[in-house]
């Protein structure tokens, strides 16, 4: 493959450890653990990976730990930057534990397991994928590793390889299946061990003991950057809206971590509409309020930031979402087939008297993509719902209500735009870089010390990667019972932003300002050499949470 100059360079670039993990390594436990909710059940479902203790790794004289492993590594589910470096760091710290110690990766994600499709990782192939974005190395899938066919059948080729170990690199969803998986094998007796890596750019796989999940950092610096750009050109052209959706379905760190990076006049928080119980039409008329406050100023431009999972978040749509969900789970099949009045009549024959009425009320696109296919974890398409363009719509139809009514004198022009897929592949900022290879580091070292069903974390992540602490986290113990295509299932806890916390409360205590002023920031590109300050920096919301 050609290299352009950046990945010639970054390729040269050697990730920084912990101290913890940069000699021999001792492991140091903690007490039991519980899950966040629903303990009871968690724990039969989970008897013989549910309470174990928490482990941070700490310099010491080696434990006498298994050093002799093959590995086997799954990237799960969406894109996020760092994904090579977790592997990076599996693979050196295989080799130092062992030069022995080989690299399987699965194929196109856990559905490679399945189907035994695999290659070896060995430094020839690697050397051309560190410190890159992406997950072309091996591929990515999302296939649900539930069924105990499957975990059989992966069975099989784990060992033929004679592999110990499995680490899936992977969101909430997909660390939940990892818990799963080790459960089983567990409870068989079989040996294999199961360990998960936090990834999502949503950042919603975070709690007291991950401080934010890799990929976040790179994303949200990327889409800044692009925010950036377009704030220029709108303060620049002076005459366009700009309503930019971003990637987030089921929380809204990205578009808050964007808002604080860049300043725009308004950004909505899904959080935030839920708790205030707004409709659609409250919301869009909170948004056309700032329109014509600034057209009196003779500021007939403006930037908007959307969280892509908003639409789920107003609540009275979020209960017709909640009933479909189960409409569909249910009767997806007598349904699936019908034309699209059949379908439309169909789910207003089928839900109850609110919730049709809330259905009958949205724009035809929106009812339609609300009772479309849902993904594989029984969820709504959010990415497919085009919010940009409904808010916008309706915002002029209602800017152009209030101009025959006299009350507003403005122009009013939109422009449209959706960041997800420029965010997930970008080359990894160096807080990623650094922090996904003592992640895979980590990983590693919880094989050598004989876990499963834990996540590798690294924790203190604003003072700098020398102090960082590396550990362990049992999975189970981030999980709750959630409803999930009509049953109730263990999930990890997803986590939402926090009206309560710093990073909501200073971007709520400057929108008001930036709604009127013009007080928009340009990030710029993510820069890899250079002061620390610069290069090294954690995002906003890292920074405002310690």
């Amino acid at each position: 493959m050609e290299k352009s100059v950046l990945q010639v360079e970054r390729a040269a670039y050697q990730p920084k450890l912990p101290k913890a993990l940069q000699g021999d390594v001792t492991v140091k436990e903690g007490a039991p653990t519980q899950s966040v909710a629903d303990r009871e059940e968690i724990k039969k479902l989970f008897p013989n990976t549910y309470g174990m203790p928490l482990v941070e790794f700490v310099p010491g004289k080696e434990t006498g730990a298994s050093r002799k492993m093959n590995v086997g590594v799954i990237l799960s589910g969406g894109q996020a930057p760092g994904g090579h470096n977790v592997i990076c760091g599996i693979f050196d710290e295989l080799k130092k534990l062992d030069p022995s110690n080989r690299l399987y990766g699965f194929l196109m994600g856990p559905g490679g397991l399945v189907d035994h499709k695999y290659i070896e990782i060995t430094e020839d192939l690697l050397k051309d994928y560190r410190n890159t974005g992406g997950f072309d190395m091996i591929g990515s899938g999302r296939t649900k590793l539930e069924k105990v066919d499957q975990f059989e059948k992966g069975l099989q080729i784990i060992h033929k390889l004679d592999i110990s170990a499995v680490v899936i690199i992977g969101g909430d969803d997909s660390n939940t299946n990892a818990a799963v998986l080790a459960e089983y094998y567990k409870a068989k007796g079989y040996g294999v061990q199961v360990i998960g890596c936090p990834k999502t750019i949503d950042g919603d796989l975070k709690n007291d003991q991950i401080e934010t999940s890799f990929g976040f950092d790179t994303a949200t610096k990327t889409y800044s950057e692009v925010i950036g750009n377009i704030e220029r050109d709108c303060n620049s052209a002076r005459k366009y809206w700009h309503f930019i959706k971003l990637m987030g379905r089921s929380a809204s760190h990205i578009a808050l971590e964007c808002a604080l990076q860049t300043q725009p006049n308004i950004c909505l928080i899904s959080e935030e509409i839920q708790k205030n119980d707004l409709t659609l039409n409250q919301i869009v008329e909170n948004i056309a309020k700032v329109v014509a406050k600034r057209a009196e100023q003779g500021n007939n431009f403006g930037v908007v930031l959307i969280p892509e999972g908003l639409i789920e978040f107003i609540p009275a749509i979020g209960r017709l979402i909640s009933e479909l969900n189960d409409l569909l789970a249910a009767h997806g099949a007598d349904y699936k087939d019908l034309d699209k009045k059949a379908q439309r009549d169909y789910v207003l024959a089928h839900l109850s008297k609110e919730n049709a009425e809330t259905f009958s009320t949205l724009p035809e696109g929106v009812a339609r993509q609300l009772s479309l296919d849902r993904d594989p974890h029984g969820n709504v398409q959010v990415s497919l719902i085009e919010t940009e363009k409904l808010l916008s719509e309706m915002v002029g139809d209602l800017l152009a209500k209030w101009k025959k009514e006299g009350k507003y004198n403005g122009k009013f022009a939109a422009q449209h735009h959706f960041f997800g897929y420029e965010g997930r592949c970008a080359a990894p900022s160096n807080f990623d870089a650094d922090y996904c290879y003592s992640l895979g580091t980590s990983a590693a070292q919880l094989i050598a010390n004989g876990k499963t069903g834990y996540m590798a974390i690294v924790k203190n992540l604003t003072a700098g990667p020398e102090n960082w602490k590396a550990g362990g986290v049992p999975i189970t113990m981030m999980m709750n019972m959630e409803k999930r295509n009509g049953e109730m299932k263990p999930v990890i806890r997803k986590a939402l932003v926090d009206l309560n916390d710093k990073p909501f409360k200073t971007f709520a205590a400057h929108r008001d300002e930036w709604a009127k002023e013009t007080a928009y920031v340009y990030p710029g590109p993510i820069q890899y050499w250079g002061p620390a300050s610069v290069c090294d920096r954690t995002t906003k919301t890292l920074e405002l949470e310690h």
